[in-house]
């Protein structure tokens, strides 16, 4: 069995601005795939090496693959349907078969709209993939299709889907093969390093609203913190890789867990940074920790810190106060840790104050960066489904954190656009001038003044943001701005929704069922088994206080 891999070729001005970033997927599903005696596999990175349609239709033509599979997130949908058109075009025999979680949920959309898709993975692929490919490889496709359990398929014009499959409950029986990337073009530019993005937990105990993480992943699981770092190691070893950071959204649900990872990277002596997503909540519970953290090389923490007034708060429930985002912010600072505050912005009843007063914020609070992220609604989300017509574009290609999705009542998409870009013109010529080169020396100040570098690069280019797609070249021209949404995009239909999941969730209304805030809020904490015995890391037998790791 010929298996081709290919990630596609989609581009937005988010994540993208600090390097190229390894597809994890491949890797994850590719061991599982070997483990299970398939090793004829190919990957091609369409979108780190900008592939365009038809060198990718000769590379899929040379190789002349049995099964090609592609990933989905929401902005990359039309991408993936048609790397998957062309797959079809270029080996007709091929099956085509798509995953993710766009596809997870949207599958009777995806099947509708792409009907040369042969086959949907709905949800965590590693099994589903492996018992696909056997299925395919012993001649039973299509014929046993509807064995396979966690597909969905076009059927007489209808899609079908199959049982969901099981979680995988063993996690740390998978082993990715990381060795099907080319290395040499995933860097991060803060540090000029090859970068990875292995994760230590599947899905999130909590089920927020807005979030699509616990829906996907449905059972939390963790893994061996050895396990990980066994990981991290043959990366550093096998690639060259220089910084991670944890896919995860938020590693330090599980302390125990979290601090046995820091420990095990101490012990290794791996000397490598890294970073996380993290909830401030989990900061002032880890407050004694934090040195410890940055000794294991923990460098950037990124929290939600704050959704804004235009949020009201209480849509999310979020339980954090600005007195708590300030000071989680002042305790990662004094260890020696890189903080970035995110900020949500763009929903209906965002204003030119609400703006301001997130400007603000930051200036308050003095984190090393900001991000303001435009608000963007899952279409299998419950709050896009509660929501309603206040989401008028289904342009998924636009579902990006940089595009304005819901226009506010108070104001044109082009001025929400430009408030946004002046306050982070503020924001960051402040730091350029006053702040970065002063930041003291050693890890933290080169760390900061190499995302600057991105920053500033990002910008000449007119990535960022997706600023040169749009045509905004400041405040002259925010009438002008051209978001290009495809108008002959429509809303699913609901019965093409997959909005029902396995997991337990209570029955409640949007404003409870969020009150475990997976980016910043809730008070809820991971709650350890009984029989495990409290892990007490070396640097609290050392008797080390936060006072004594100040910022370098």
């Amino acid at each position: 069995m010929r298996i081709l891999f290919i990630h596609p070729n989609y581009h937005s001005g988010g994540a993208e601005i600090a390097g190229n970033w390894p597809p994890a997927w491949v890797a994850y599903l590719s061991g599982a795939l070997k483990k299970a005696g398939y090793a004829d596999i190919k990957f091609i990175d369409a979108m780190t090496f900008d592939i365009g349609d038809e060198d990718l239709r000769r590379e899929i033509a040379d190789y002349a693959p049995d099964i090609v599979g592609v990933t989905s997130i929401t902005p990359s949908i039309y991408k993936a349907e048609r790397v998957l058109q062309i797959a079809k075009e270029a080996a007709p025999e091929a099956i085509a078969v798509l995953g993710g979680v766009h596809a997870t949920f949207m599958y009777g959309q995806v099947l509708a709209e792409a009907p040369w898709i042969d086959a949907i993975v709905r949800g965590e692929g590693e099994e589903i993939i492996v018992d696909l490919v056997r299925t395919i490889d012993e001649g039973g496709w299509p014929a046993r299709r509807d064995a396979i359990k966690g597909i969905a398929y076009a059927q007489d014009g209808k899609a079908v889907a199959t049982a969901a499959a099981p979680t995988v409950k063993d996690i740390d029986s998978i082993v990715a093969d990381w060795s099907l990337l080319n290395w040499d073009k995933y860097s991060y530019i803060p540090l000029g390093v090859k970068v990875a993005i292995p994760n230590m937990a599947r899905g999130c105990p909590f089920t927020c609203s807005f979030c699509s993480q616990w829906k996907f992943w449905r059972d939390y699981r963790i893994r061996d913190p050895k396990k990980v770092v066994d990981e991290i190691e043959t990366l550093m070893r096998d690639h060259g890789v220089g910084f991670f950071i944890l896919a995860d959204e938020e590693p330090t649900i599980n302390k125990k867990k979290f601090v046995a990872f820091c420990q095990e990277l101490i012990d290794r002596k791996l000397d490598i940074l890294w970073g996380i997503n993290t909830r401030v909540t989990d900061i002032l519970r880890d407050e004694a920790l934090l040195p410890f953290y940055r000794k294991a090389g923990l460098i950037h923490v990124s929290l939600g810190t704050e959704a804004a007034a235009q949020l009201k708060l209480d849509l999310f429930n979020k339980e954090t106060t600005v007195a708590q985002n300030k000071k989680a912010i002042e305790l990662l600072r004094s260890a020696g840790i890189v903080v970035e505050a995110q900020f949500i912005v763009g929903l209906e009843n965002e204003t030119a104050e609400t703006l301001e007063e997130t400007y603000q914020m930051a200036r308050d609070w003095k984190p090393d960066l900001a991000n303001w992220s435009m608000y963007t609604p899952w279409p299998f989300s419950d709050l896009f489904k509660e929501l309603g017509n206040k989401v008028e574009i289904f342009d998924y290609e636009k579902y990006n954190f940089v595009t304005p999705i819901i226009k506010p009542q108070a104001m044109d998409r082009g001025e929400l656009l430009d408030r946004v870009m002046n306050n982070y013109r503020r924001f960051y010529m402040k730091k350029a001038l006053f702040s970065y080169p002063w930041a003291g020396s050693g890890q933290r100040r080169r760390y900061l003044l190499g995302c600057l570098k991105a920053f500033l690069k990002a910008g000449f280019e007119r990535k960022f943001y997706d600023l040169g797609k749009v045509d905004y070249w400041g405040p002259q021209s925010r009438s002008k701005v051209k978001f290009n949404f495809d108008a002959t995009r429509r809303r699913a239909a609901d019965e093409d929704v997959e909005w029902q999941v396995t997991h337990k969730r209570p029955t409640s209304t949007m404003h409870e069922a969020a009150q475990a805030m997976a980016c910043g809020g809730g008070k809820e904490q991971l709650v350890e088994q009984a029989d495990d015995a409290p892990f007490e890391p070396a640097i609290m037998r050392d008797s080390a206080t936060p006072h004594e790791h100040r910022a370098r």
